[in-house]
């Protein structure tokens, strides 16, 4: 990434993604105004590489039976893993939970409101603690997620795609153009993201209806293809997180221990099988019990 080389002024930009956002933003519920900082946190660990439609029934049942950081921290965090279901990355639920016991223990129960206070909770990162301070308590800071990295890229620094990771230029970039009022920068991260989300996506966006067309450095510099690193496409069919999913997948049903022999039935393989029964176990998601046995962790 290099400098911003957008000829739009920023307050342009604000105002054109935010009144766009205002007429075609999902009605999503960690957005209402009555959702709790709690809430906001669950949907932005739950949101991290999974799509909405996918996240929307976790999200629902997870607070049903969570209201609150405390309802989840006096429960065991394998009852988070199996809370977690098929939502992939499961260690998310390790992480949310162990969150969760943190907040209730370290602030009360409450979600606490200052930034540095989010980043120290455990698996909250630079975005997660971002977004939370923003979209809960309406802060002011600059939310950089793969959406909001990519519109940035388009129209602001006209390069198809951002780099694999977040760069020091794209930083600077998303602080030169975060607006000085706290509530209209929470509000320009969740639009920005939004337009990324729903028009300037990574595979076809539709420029025609993008309301930045005019603005973006993209576009008038004819659209140029990437050229940087290749960039990865994820698989799962064959690879250890399908195996890794199908054991868990039995040790969520089971509601208790199971046997070697009931999780040898899920994956042919044997060495690869093993492999990943060893990388759930490091990581905590499963507990042996005994020679052979295995479940949830307590």
């Amino acid at each position: 990434m290099v400098a911003i080389t957008s000829a739009t002024p920023a307050p342009l930009l604000h105002t054109t993604v935010i009144g766009w956002y205002e007429a075609n933003a999902r009605d999503l519920p960690w957005r209402t105004p009555d959702a709790s900082p709690w809430a906001v946190m669950v949907s932005e660990f739950m949101l991290q590489q999974t799509p909405v439609k996918r996240v929307l029934p976790a999200y629902a049942a997870w607070l049903e039976r969570w209201p609150t950081p405390a309802a989840l921290a006096a429960d065991a965090p394998g009852e988070a893993v199996r809370m977690w279901g098929r939502l992939g990355y499961p260690r998310r639920a390790l992480r949310l939970h162990a969150a969760a016991v943190a907040i209730t223990e370290q602030h009360g129960g409450r979600v606490p409101e200052d930034h540095s206070a989010l980043l120290a909770l455990p698996g909250v990162g630079e975005y997660t603690a971002a977004a939370v301070a923003s979209f809960a308590f309406r802060q002011r800071h600059a939310v950089l997620d793969t959406n909001v990295r990519r519109v940035f890229a388009r129209a602001v620094t006209g390069v198809e795609y951002p780099a694999q990771a977040t760069t020091a230029a794209e930083r600077r970039t998303a602080a030169e153009l975060l607006p000085a009022s706290a509530g209209t920068a929470a509000t320009w991260g969740v639009a920005v993201m939004e337009l990324g989300a729903l028009v300037c996506t990574a595979r076809s966006p539709e420029c025609a209806s993008c309301p930045l067309l005019r603005h973006c450095a993209w576009q008038r510099a004819g659209r140029p293809p990437y050229q940087g690193p290749a960039r990865r496409g994820q698989t799962y069919e064959g690879t250890d997180r399908q195996v890794r999913g199908k054991l868990l997948a039995v040790l969520r049903e089971a509601h208790g221990e199971v046997p070697q022999a009931r999780l040898d039935e899920v994956w042919p393989e044997p060495v690869q099988r093993a492999r990943a029964l060893d990388g759930l176990v490091a990581d905590g998601l499963v507990e042996p019990v005994a020679p052979g046995v295995y479940r949830l962790p307590q």
